[in-house]
C-alpha cells in the first residue's frame, strides 16, 4: 500500500498492532556486523528506550528504522505497512518523525521559519509554530535565527520542528543530549504528549535517568542485539542490565 496523498490522514494502528515493527534486522557496514537480527516493536501511545552502551548500535537501528540505511535482512512495518525499503522522506509522509542525532536546524532560518518550513511540507495535519514553541519553552525565541541559539535550545528546536507535523512514530536519536535539566524536563514532559495522542515514540539516550523517567517500557541493546526488554521502572534491576550495561546505577 502507497503512503496517503498529501493532506491525507495516514492509516492507524489497530489496538492489537504495533505502530512500528522491526522483524529480523542486519545491518553491516565495511564488512562488520552492526545489527544482528533486531527484532523489537513499539505501540501507539507508549514511549519506548532503546538503551546501551556506546557502540551498540542504536544509531544504526534508528538510522534503519527511519530509511536512512536500509536493511541488508529483515522487514520493518510502520501501521501494518511493509516500509523495508522506503527512503525517509516517504516514511515522513506517511507519518514517520526523526530528531538525529546530530544538528539538523536551517541555520539562517528564524526558530518560528524552521516549524514554518516542516508545517508546509508537512503533507498531513500539523500543529502552528506558536503553539509548538511554546509547548518547548521557546516562544520568546520566535524571531531568534536558529544559529543564535544555545545547544540546547537549538535540540528543544529540533524536537518542536518533529512534533509540529503530528507524527505516528517519531524517532528521537539523544534527546536530550546538551539540554539543561528544566530544558529536559520540557522535553520529557513533549515526548510524554506526543505518545499520549496516540504516537508511538522510541528514543535513545546516554542520559539513563532523564529516558527511564519518561519511558513506558526499555530494551537493552548489547552487540547489536535486543538483550533485554522491561517495564521503565525495572528495567535498571534487570540481571543483564546491571551486569553488562548499569552496573550499579541508581536512579
Amino acid at each position: 500500500m502507497d503512503e496517503p496523498a498529501g493532506g491525507g490522514e495516514p492509516q492507524r494502528t489497530t489496538p492489537q498492532e504495533p505502530a512500528l515493527r522491526a522483524s529480523g534486522l542486519h545491518v553491516s557496514r565495511g564488512g562488520k556486523a552492526i545489527l544482528r537480527g533486531v527484532d523489537l516493536e513499539a505501540r501507539a501511545g507508549e514511549v519506548l528506550g532503546v538503551l546501551g552502551p556506546s557502540g551498540a548500535g542504536k544509531s544504526t537501528l534508528f538510522r534503519a528504522l527511519v530509511g536512512e540505511a536500509p536493511p541488508d535482512r529483515g522487514v520493518i512495518l510502520m501501521d501494518g505497512r511493509d516500509v523495508t525499503r522506503w527512503p525517509l522522506w516517504r516514511r515522513a509522509r506517511a507519518g514517520g518523525g526523526y530528531v538525529p542525532q546530530g544538528p539538523s536546524v536551517l541555520w539562517e532560518l528564524t526558530v518560528r521559519q524552521n516549524l514554518d518550513a516542516y508545517r508546509k511540507i508537512a503533507g498531513m495535519p500539523a500543529i502552528d509554530a506558536l503553539e509548538a514553541a511554546t509547548r518547548i519553552g521557546l516562544e520568546h525565541r520566535l524571531d531568534v535565527r536558529a544559529g543564535e541559539l544555545s545547544s540546547g535550545e537549538r535540540r528543544r528546536l529540533e524536537l518542536a520542528r518533529a512534533v509540529t507535523r503530528m507524527p505516528r512514530v517519531l524517532v528521537c536519536d539523544e534527546p536530550f543530549a546538551g539540554v539543561d535539566p528544566t530544558g529536559a524536563q520540557r522535553l520529557g514532559a513533549l515526548l510524554s504528549d506526543v505518545a499520549a495522542h496516540g504516537a508511538a515514540v522510541i528514543l535513545a539516550d546516554h542520559h539513563v535517568a532523564e529516558a527511564l523517567r519518561v519511558c513506558s517500557r526499555a530494551a537493552l541493546l548489547l552487540d547489536g542485539d535486543i538483550a533485554a526488554i522491561a517495564p521503565a521502572g525495572e528495567f535498571a534491576a534487570h540481571p543483564l542490565v546491571r551486569g553488562r550495561y548499569l552496573g550499579t546505577w541508581e536512579a
